[in-house]
Parts: structure tokens; C-alpha cells; sequence
């Protein structure tokens, strides 16, 4: 897409400082063409004539968006029937201008249909939701490579623990939930926490020889306590939890933790769930069946 001919841009400016007395009615009639805010805003001191004139300039630097709104622009000048700001004084000079800049307009062919624009716009978004699904993707893929190198990896469990912590972070970053790395309190170590569905969930990454037994459960399970009523708490670990563990854990009691292990996480990382899909489906169990140690993999065995 090409930007306006200067004969045509000229005659937008000639026609925005007639037909437009006022700068309210000018500022909402050009925002409705697709300015941006920002842009509009830069020069909202400036007279008008001066106004459109650099408008117009800047958005010639923008390629084709910006051409697209040059062109916005042009076609609701078009489309005009009558003068938009009833203050101007001279309504017959002002006609005389914007039919002047209509027959200039028709005579050149460069009018924005709507369904074109339409279309374009459609486009766009179109392309724009294609690229962030690839680089989600790409992202996903790369995560899933350093799981496995550090799955095969023999570092000492303190540094195998800090990476877990920034994997799991980018995992939740790249699948859009807002989280927040690891931190600490005045009395605790906190690996992490993010808010999901009206709750806050805080984390809990272990990477050791053996697995969590019920104090580090119950542990946990205490700095969730100490928070809001609304906090519950995500435990990974990437050596699977004892189901006798689990099970005394939970005896006779409630309780606002969910367990992931290694093969949930393996699972995650090729692309058979989201970690999105993951957690309602733990969540859901934990809620409704009281189960807080769900596989992943008997989901998909039993479905």
C-alpha cells in the first residue's frame, strides 16, 4: 500500500482547517479515523492546518498501518454531507473545499472501501495471532529441550533446584499468567506465585533424590495457611510423591495443594496439554473428587 499523493494530502489540510472551527469536533473526527491518541496529542497545540500537516507526515512514517489511516481519513472527509462543527463561519467556502477535495479523490481512485479496510484489518490481526502462536511455540519447544538436558544432567540438587525455578517461570510466563519469581519473606522462601481464576496459588519447586515426604508436605501446606483464605498452593516435584505420603497427608483433613510430579511436567513440555489445560484439570479433581495427587497420564489413558 502506497502513501497519498501530495496533491491529495494537500488538499486534506486545505479542507480539516475549513470545514473544522473548533479543535473538539476536529480532535474526535480524526481519533474516529483511526489516529492514535499519542499522535494526535503531540501536536494538539499547534493550529489545525498544522495539526493535520504533521499527522500526516508521521503516519507515512508508519508503512502500510499508517497509510491505511491516511486513506481512513480521506474517505470519511468523503463521506462527508455536510459541515461537521456547526461553528464555522464561512459554511460556503468550507463545502466549496470539501467537494473540491471529493472530485480530487473520485477522479484518482482512492477512496478506502470498508470492506477492504475491513479486510485488511482482518488480516492483521490475523497474521499478528499466527506469529504469536509460532513464537509461543518456538518457546515451548526451547523449554522443553532445556527439561530434558537437565533431566540427564548430574549438577548438584541446589543448582538443579534454581533451574527448575526459572524453567517453571518461563513456563507460566510463555502460556500468558502473570507470575512472580521466586522471592522471600521476612521468615520465608517463597519459589514463586501467580493469581489464576479469582485464586492466588503459591509455589513450591523440588528437585532432590528422594521424594517429598508428609512434613515437607505439611510445611507447605502452613505458608499457604498463613495467607488469604483465597491462596491455595502448587507443589512440583519432580521426583513423584509416595501415594501412602499423599494419602496420610490427607486423611481426615482439607487441603489447598495441588501435586504435579516430573512426568506431569514431561507431558507439558510435549505439547500433549497446556499448562493451562493441566491446571484445571488438577484443580477440577482437587475441587470436586478431593484428589490432589492427579496423574496427567491417567487422564489421557483413561480418555
Amino acid at each position: 500500500m502506497d502513501g497519498l499523493p501530495f496533491e491529495i494530502k494537500q488538499a486534506i489540510i486545505q479542507t480539516c482547517g475549513k470545514i473544522f472551527w473548533l479543535k473538539r469536533p476536529f480532535r474526535s473526527f480524526l481519533l474516529s479515523a483511526g489516529v492514535p491518541v499519542n499522535l494526535y496529542t503531540s501536536y494538539a497545540q499547534e493550529p489545525k492546518y498544522t495539526i493535520i500537516s504533521h499527522i500526516l507526515d508521521e503516519l507515512e512514517t508508519m508503512g502500510d498501518d499508517g497509510f491505511l489511516i491516511q486513506r481512513r481519513i480521506l474517505t470519511e472527509l468523503c463521506k462527508l454531507r455536510n459541515i461537521p462543527d456547526a461553528t464555522v463561519q464561512d459554511r460556503e467556502a468550507a463545502l466549496s473545499e470539501l467537494q473540491t477535495l471529493k472530485e480530487l479523490a473520485h477522479s484518482q481512485k482512492i477512496i478506502v472501501e470498508e470492506g477492504k479496510s475491513i479486510a485488511y484489518q482482518r488480516e492483521k490481526e490475523a497474521a499478528s495471532k499466527r506469529g504469536a502462536i509460532e513464537a509461543r511455540k518456538q518457546k515451548i519447544e526451547r523449554l522443553a529441550a532445556n527439561f530434558a538436558s537437565m533431566i540427564s544432567c548430574r549438577d548438584e540438587p541446589q543448582k538443579r533446584g534454581y533451574e527448575l525455578e526459572d524453567l517453571l517461570a518461563e513456563l507460566f510466563e510463555v502460556n500468558d499468567i502473570d507470575f512472580r519469581r521466586p522471592y522471600r519473606t521476612p521468615t520465608e522462601q517463597i519459589d514463586g506465585s501467580f493469581e489464576y481464576k479469582g485464586f492466588n496459588y503459591l509455589l513450591e519447586a523440588r528437585w532432590r533424590v528422594n521424594p517429598p515426604s508428609e512434613a515437607d508436605l505439611g510445611a507447605f501446606k502452613i505458608k499457604v495457611d498463613k495467607k488469604l483464605e483465597s491462596t491455595r498452593g502448587i507443589f512440583i516435584s519432580i521426583v513423584p510423591f509416595r501415594p501412602e505420603v499423599v494419602s496420610e497427608f490427607t486423611r481426615g483433613v482439607s487441603s489447598n495443594i495441588i501435586l504435579f510430579d516430573g512426568s506431569d511436567l514431561a507431558l507439558i513440555f510435549e505439547g500433549r496439554i497446556s499448562l493451562v489445560e493441566a491446571l484445571n484439570l488438577k484443580v477440577r479433581k482437587a475441587s470436586q473428587e478431593g484428589i490432589i495427587y492427579f496423574s496427567l497420564r491417567e487422564h489421557f489413558s483413561t480418555g
